[in-house]
């Protein structure tokens, strides 16, 4: 993981779910329109690890993607459209970590999905990747 960066993105899964991507194989991360959140899309890369998170009623991190292609204006789209990126799929969490977990938890309460809980792109450290990825692996 040297040299990838960590990032999560969230969605309302009834707007666009992990089942959808899954279906789909990939697609192309757009309506981002928050300045931080556009900054932080930006600075992806190819090959970066990328959390899904669901909002809305379930509040959690359910699957783990890949971004395929950096940022750029989508295929088709106009050449003045917000930049996005191509996500693909890895594979789901053994079991979906709930933001109630994680603001309980003392290594994850000061991330920012927790202090900016309107941010939809936003940045992950390897400290915070993997203790998502622990509190996955046990059970409830």
């Amino acid at each position: 993981m040297a040299g990838k960066k960590h990032w999560l993105f969230k969605q309302e899964p009834g707007c666009y779910a992990w089942g959808q991507l899954l279906a789909e194989g990939s697609t192309w991360w757009d309506g981002v329109a928050n300045a931080l959140a556009c900054k932080h899309l930006l600075a992806i890369r190819p090959d970066d690890c990328i959390f899904f998170y669901h909002t809305g009623k379930e509040k959690a991190v359910v699957g783990e993607m890949r971004a395929i292609r950096g940022p750029q204006v989508p295929p088709g789209g106009p050449a003045d459209a917000r930049p996005t990126v191509q996500v693909a799929p890895v594979c789901p969490l053994p079991r979906p970590v709930t933001l109630t977990e994680i603001k309980a938890d003392p290594l994850l309460a000061g991330w920012d999905l927790v202090r900016l809980p309107r941010l939809s792109v936003l940045p992950v450290s390897l400290q915070q990747w993997q203790r998502v990825w622990e509190l996955a692996k046990t059970d409830v």
